[in-house]
């Protein structure tokens, strides 16, 4: 059960995030459970639904901000909720194709306090549930045979394939020096890795309203700006904030020469702290070095930079709200998960 936050905005999304959970549950669940069954059971694991002996473990994985975006959507734009949630389940399960394959290429052993897949069941296992769990939700779209599934299977393709490039582009950013990666590079690759897959929930929940093309251009751009935002305040938490926000220790990041959005515009600032971070990422980080390494960041202009442009990014996002949505009345739930993702700040 998520902790319900204060603010009225806060305790909407909640209670979204929860009715989100309990109507695409039993759809991402018996999906899965349609697999093979060592693929079944290394996917149970993975969500959670298992321990690794295949006894019930009852302890969902993750946060299902992406599927709720999807239901928010259709909802803003006069659609049923109801009829977006295959789609939604969709989503979700290619988030976690992302998951399984990125906690294989990045090593991570705990990244969400629960050792991961490959390494209770081997990187092959991990890799093919991963990609069973992408031809799922392709095929959870196309199966519904309404008009609306060809060009929501498309849509999610095309983020897949977005999304692999912008996991190619910052694997690659890890062997360049400090300052050989550029900011609007840094961007456009988080744009790729996180905005894309949040724009793609927004357009999805359109198209099962029913909305044109405008307005799916719209919902698909304000997905993609607060993806962005989130991408930022999730960096700035990797950095400064606990284990318990970001599913890893403060300073992981660092302490990994991941050169996160934080770190490139410190890099790129010119100033003598921005000498001192370039010079710490060319070493060992130890836990006194990831100590000086934040620090310097702080100094250097980072923090404050990716705080200033994290809000720029939401009022961007909410501009192509208002032109999908021009009564912004009616997309409270969009609002409020948006606040939600992008108020955890260190």
């Amino acid at each position: 059960m998520l902790a319900r936050p204060e603010t009225v905005e806060g305790r909407e999304a909640v209670d979204l995030l929860e009715r989100t959970r309990t109507a695409v549950t039993p759809h991402l669940r018996s999906t899965v459970e349609s697999l093979p069954g060592p693929l079944r059971r290394v996917a149970m694991y993975h969500f959670g639904w298992e321990h690794a002996d295949g006894t019930p473990a009852g302890t969902p994985a993750g946060t299902p901000i992406r599927p709720a975006l999807v239901l928010a959507a259709a909802t803003a734009l006069g659609g049923r909720p109801e009829a977006a949630v295959r789609a939604a389940a969709a989503v979700e399960l290619v988030h976690h194709f992302t998951l399984l394959h990125d906690d294989v290429i990045d090593e991570d052993a705990t990244p969400r306090e629960r050792p991961t897949a490959w390494t209770v069941f081997g990187t092959p296992d991990a890799v093919l549930v991963g990609d069973a769990l992408l031809a799922l939700a392709l095929r959870l779209v196309a199966d519904e045979g309404l008009l609306v599934s060809a060009a929501a299977s498309a849509r999610l393709a095309a983020c897949v394939v977005e999304l692999c490039a912008g996991q190619q582009a910052d694997r690659a950013f890890e062997h360049r020096g400090p300052r050989d990666v550029s900011l609007d590079a840094c961007l456009t690759t988080a744009m790729a890795k996180t905005g894309a897959l949040l724009g793609c929930a927004c357009a999805l929940g359109a198209l099962y309203a029913g909305a044109g093309e405008e307005e799916v251009a719209a919902m698909d751009a304000f997905g993609r700006e607060a993806g962005l935002a989130f991408q930022l305040i999730d960096d700035l938490i990797g950095i400064w904030g606990d284990a318990g926000r970001a599913g890893k220790p403060a300073g992981a990041d660092l302490a990994g020469h991941k050169k996160s959005l934080p770190v490139v515009a410190a890099l790129s600032s010119g100033t003598p702290a921005a000498a001192e971070l370039a010079e710490l990422y060319r070493g060992p980080m130890g836990a006194d070095a990831v100590a000086r390494a934040a620090d310097a960041v702080d100094r250097a202009g980072g923090r404050d930079w990716a705080q200033i442009h994290a809000a720029d990014r939401m009022a961007r996002a909410i501009d192509h709200l208002s032109r999908a949505v021009p009564d912004l009345a009616a997309a409270g739930e969009l609002l409020a998960l948006a606040e939600f993702v992008t108020r955890r700040g260190p």
